[in-house]
Order: C-alpha cells, then sequence, then structure tokens
C-alpha cells in the first residue's frame, strides 16, 4: 500500500514493482523502457485489459478504435520517478541529467543547465 500517489506499487506479470506510469499509451511506454533500461532498472510493462462498457450505436465503436494502453513498472520498488527526477539520479543516454521536460518529453534531449523553476517548458 503506498503512502502516497508518488510511491504507488503492485504486482506486475507476477512481479512485484514500483508503478512508474499508468495509462501509456505505447510510445511513451517505450520512451519509459529506454531510459530507464539505461538507468540500470528492470521494466516491466503490462498492458491493461479493456473494460467493455455499454455502446448504443455499434457504429460509433468502429470509427474510434480503443487505443491500447500499459502500466509501467520497474521491480526495484524503491524507485520513485518524483525523487529520481528532482534527485537528478536518472541520466539519458548521451549521458545528461534528466529534466523534467525530457521526462515529459517535451525536448529531444535534456538541457540541465537551465534550473528546472526557470524552464518554460510548460507554458
Amino acid at each position: 500500500m503506498a503512502i502516497n500517489k508518488n510511491h504507488e506499487f503492485e504486482e506486475l506479470g507476477g512481479v512485484k514493482c514500483a508503478i512508474v506510469e499508468k495509462q501509456v499509451g505505447a510510445e511513451r511506454a517505450a520512451f519509459l523502457e529506454q531510459l530507464l533500461s539505461y538507468n540500470g532498472y528492470k521494466v516491466i510493462i503490462q498492458p491493461i485489459a479493456e473494460t467493455k462498457t455499454p455502446q448504443p450505436d455499434i457504429a460509433e465503436e468502429a470509427a474510434t478504435p480503443a487505443v491500447p494502453l500499459f502500466t509501467v513498472g520497474v521491480t526495484d520498488v524503491m524507485f520513485n520517478p518524483v525523487n529520481a527526477i528532482f534527485g537528478r539520479l536518472l541520466r539519458a543516454p548521451g549521458g545528461q541529467v534528466v529534466t523534467l521536460a525530457y521526462w515529459k518529453q517535451k525536448e529531444a534531449v535534456p538541457k540541465d543547465e537551465t534550473p528546472y523553476f526557470e524552464n518554460r517548458f510548460y507554458s
């Protein structure tokens, strides 16, 4: 049981994992897997089972295909994404420190020269 929402863990594929992110697309899951594997973490990605909700119109269902979503976790249950980013514990494949903007995929390359509180990537 997690103390707060920043340090969740659950069982993925029969292995107890710290949850990195939930309900992410395939592209985001691949990015996180590559980044976390580079940093020495064993990553487990599990697809989220679709929940069937009653659809009033079958034609509408065919028009909007379901996008598969995934849960990304690491086997190190002590891993906390917030602490890892702001504690400067993660490195990008180029060797730079992972920034919040890089983690959120707002930047292609982490720019560690600018402090995160001065970076206006979200504006």
